[in-house]
């Protein structure tokens, strides 16, 4: 029986998932290999044990006996095999039952009010047996919630539901997002499938240009939402778009210009701002891999960005600041750098001047840097 009990172990773990979701058949048959004579011959003493093992066994499931006429022996009674009818028995045997017990009364709570949850709950299997009442109560009140307002325009922290606030919804929301998509039959993240309001993305801008301050009341640093800077009356001469934040905050006034300060990856809410696409951008960021990817995103929604500081001659001028790019982006085919930006781009993902090499904005010095700048917006 401790053999049968370590194999089965081994097969639940592996299985049980796919049991909970409905799959598999019963009853499962498990051969306890009966000794052929000469075997039983060999080691009477262990096979009498073997039997009275399985003799004195009171588990769950069905054991099936067979008899054996041996010559040298005589008829011997012997366990065959054993008959699990259900996974919950199975369970049982393992000690697991009450586990399973629990999940699967969940399950069917769940299911009554959610039909098109049956047979895809597999993967939260483990939640649903070992989740606190009052957590798998939160859960269904919040999905029994969202099912009845699908378009509430709420914020999360909003959502009139006891026990619930926007920390618990941040700990489950790969939970409950991906009930939401069983629930509604579609895609998306929480807010689109729950119908919930977004907070807005904020957007970080200096204008640095005292004419441009005054066409917003004196406002020199401005944290805005996006749709709220889209909808400003701003034409300046050029925009710089940085990465680093205090390189942002460094840069001076500068006739008829703006900068908007680090947004990493989010490149792509500039092409939300309309006049940005009638205006001469610039982008600064690191010499590295993902600085080339975003800078190749960017161009995406701006495709007349020039990029600044970032080409081979600053990169080799400044070997001794260079320093070890942790985990390099992919290599990608990024069709939107100019020959010049690819050139040093594949010269990084080939490992042409040492491994995983990145120049970060703040280490170049800040005279050579604005000396660069001046001359690629002005002349020399």
């Amino acid at each position: 029986p401790e053999a049968v009990t370590r194999r089965l172990r081994r097969h639940y773990r592996n299985r049980h998932r796919t049991w909970f979701a409905g799959d598999g058949s019963w009853p499962l048959a498990v051969p306890l290999g009966p000794p052929t004579e000469r075997e039983a011959t060999r080691d009477l003493h262990g096979v009498r044990g073997w039997i009275a093992a399985w003799q004195t066994w009171q588990g769950p499931g069905e054991l099936a006996w067979t008899e054996r006429a041996w010559p040298s022996l005589g008829r011997q009674r012997l366990p065959e095999r054993v008959l699990l009818h259900s996974a919950e028995q199975l369970a049982d045997w393992i000690g697991e039952g009450e586990r399973w017990r629990r999940a699967v009364a969940r399950r069917g709570a769940l299911c009554t009010r959610f039909p098109r949850f049956a047979a895809h709950l597999g993967r939260h299997f483990d939640w649903l047996a070992d989740a606190p009442d009052r957590e798998f109560e939160r859960l269904a009140k919040v999905l029994a919630w969202l099912a009845a307002h699908p378009d509430s325009g709420l914020y999360i922290r909003q959502l009139p539901i006891a026990g619930v606030d926007s920390k618990w919804v941040a700990a489950n929301r790969a939970r409950v997002t991906e009930l939401l998509r069983l629930l509604r039959g579609g895609d998306g993240d929480l807010h689109a499938l729950a119908g919930l309001r977004r907070e807005p993305v904020l957007l970080r801008m200096r204008l640095l240009d005292p004419e441009l301050r005054r066409a917003v009341g004196g406002l020199g640093d401005i944290t805005a939402p996006v749709e709220d800077i889209a909808a400003l009356s701003l034409r300046p001469a050029r925009v710089f778009i940085v990465e680093n934040l205090q390189t942002g905050l460094a840069v001076g006034d500068l006739a008829d210009s703006l900068v908007f300060l680090g947004r990493g990856y989010a490149v792509d809410l500039f092409g939300d701002i309309p006049w940005l696409s009638e205006r001469p951008c610039h982008y600064w960021g690191d010499q590295d891999t993902h600085g080339f990817v975003i800078l190749d995103r960017l161009r995406a929604c701006l495709p007349l960005t020039r990029s600044l500081l970032m080409d081979q001659a600053t990169f080799l001028a400044h070997r001794d600041l260079w320093v070890e790019e942790a985990q390099p982006a992919p290599a990608q085919d990024l069709r939107r750098l100019t020959t010049a930006e690819g050139e040093l781009y594949r010269g990084l993902i080939d490992h042409r001047w040492g491994p995983n090499l990145r120049l970060e904005q703040e280490r170049i010095g800040w005279d050579y840097a604005w000396r660069r700048i001046e001359s690629a917006l002005f002349g020399p």
